[in-house]
């Protein structure tokens, strides 16, 4: 009975030990961080195969399009539009995930609307995994909530000084007509 009873305190502790090894700190009411000197959480590109396909939506007080193909050649890769019917394009976005150290890592890389780039040559903007959930994907200062099939929110942390914001952007997958399902 003792050794029952010591088992279930051993269980439980490690239980807890591994919750607070996994665990994902908040930098926003949406969004997380690795807490320093924490590692990523091991994860392959198919724990984002639910980001495949077309999206449409708001962000930013615009429209906006993102897409996503499907995890080929070690990495997938997304492109993003911002843009209104006034303006036109406001920006693009080419995004690469991939494995990098058995965790996932997003590589974004940002362009004007006449195509030049934001970043030097060589350079990107990373970011590290935090966490992954069935339905979310957990990067520092982004994350991805699969709402249902055909809803994604994406909530991103934007620094301007010292202040520092979350903004969120909502997306409805687009069908193979061009249609965004309502």
């Amino acid at each position: 009975m003792r050794d029952r009873g010591i088992r279930r305190t051993a269980a439980l502790g490690c239980l807890l030990l591994c919750a607070a090894a996994t665990a994902k700190e908040p930098r926003t009411a949406h969004t997380y961080q690795l807490a320093e000197g924490e590692a990523p959480p091991a994860a392959v590109l198919e724990d984002a195969g639910w980001l495949v396909g077309s999206w449409e939506g708001e962000c930013f007080g615009a429209r906006c399009e993102e897409a996503w193909n499907a995890p080929s050649a070690g990495s997938m890769v997304g492109m993003y539009k911002l843009f209104d019917d006034d303006d036109g394009v406001h920006f693009y976005e080419l995004m690469l995930l991939v494995v990098e150290d058995g965790t996932l890592v997003l590589k974004v890389k940002h362009f004007s609307a006449d195509f030049s780039a934001w970043e030097d040559k060589a350079d990107y903007v990373s970011f590290r995994l935090v966490a992954v959930e069935p339905d979310a994907l957990h990067f520092g200062g982004i994350s991805f909530y699969r709402r249902n099939p055909d809803q994604l929110d994406i909530w991103i942390v934007l620094k301007k000084g010292d202040e520092v914001r979350e903004h969120l952007l909502t997306y409805r997958r687009v069908v193979a007509d061009g249609a965004a399902i309502p």
